[in-house]
């Protein structure tokens, strides 16, 4: 399986399968699925086993940041640009260089970043904000969204070319109720995680809480459990 992803149902086996077939290739990859079933460690794991592993992975979640700050953030600005920008910065598709950047929630874009973020797919080309200098991309792109982006696009909140761009090879990733036998294999998991962390030796938990846990629905996913 890939790293660090615990799971042994054939659900999530069908996401490694498919993490397998596109991690060496140069596909855009888009990771759907509901909030916490992991799409940040699929993005990871996908740029760990490429040939873009030694560069940087960068990631940022469209939906933390205002419409001129996630600009900023992903092209970069001049000195000047804005109201406080007192020198150049380097956006994430510039740190990114020849990596991997994940643009996590992309369904909550702003329009207009979205046809910033459209022009790079389609020639590779992009300028900071207040420049005019023309950069070259070089980075692969994943995305990942929560949402069902055609609803978006019917809501005329998401550019449906950008949707096709982006959608180049998609992995929709299981919620958790649908491997509930993974549970005993992520609870022992995570059991460890935390001993390490808050310097304890539970070993186990009881039949009881596992059958407790998979009699469960998980809204949140792995990140609740």
């Amino acid at each position: 399986s890939p790293q660090n992803i615990i799971g042994n149902t054939p659900a999530i086996k069908d996401c490694f399968d498919l993490v397998e077939a596109v991690a060496g290739t140069e596909a855009i990859v888009l990771l759907t699925g509901s909030t916490g079933t992991g799409k940040e460690l699929f993005a990871r794991s996908i740029h760990y086993s490429s040939g873009r592993a030694k560069d940087p992975f960068l990631a940022i979640n469209c939906a933390s940041l205002p419409k001129n700050l996630l600009e900023s953030e992903l092209f970069g600005h001049e000195k000047g640009a804005f109201t406080g920008a007192t020198r150049q910065h380097k956006g994430k598709f510039e740190q990114a260089a020849f990596g991997t950047l994940f643009l996590d929630e992309i369904g909550e874009m702003d329009i207009h970043v979205q046809a910033k973020l459209l022009r790079i797919l389609e020639n590779g080309e992009y300028q900071r904000v207040g420049g005019t200098q023309t950069l070259r991309n070089n980075a692969r792109i994943i995305s990942a969204t929560n949402k069902r982006l055609r609803s978006s696009i019917e809501a005329g909140s998401f550019r449906e070319d950008l949707y096709f761009r982006l959608n180049v090879f998609e992995i929709q990733l299981p919620d958790l109720k649908k491997r509930l036998d993974d549970i005993p294999l992520l609870t022992q998991h995570f059991i460890q995680k935390f001993n390490k962390l808050h310097n304890r030796s539970v070993q186990d938990i009881s039949p009881e809480v596992i059958q407790t846990f998979q009699d469960y629905e998980w809204p949140g996913n792995i990140r609740e459990l």
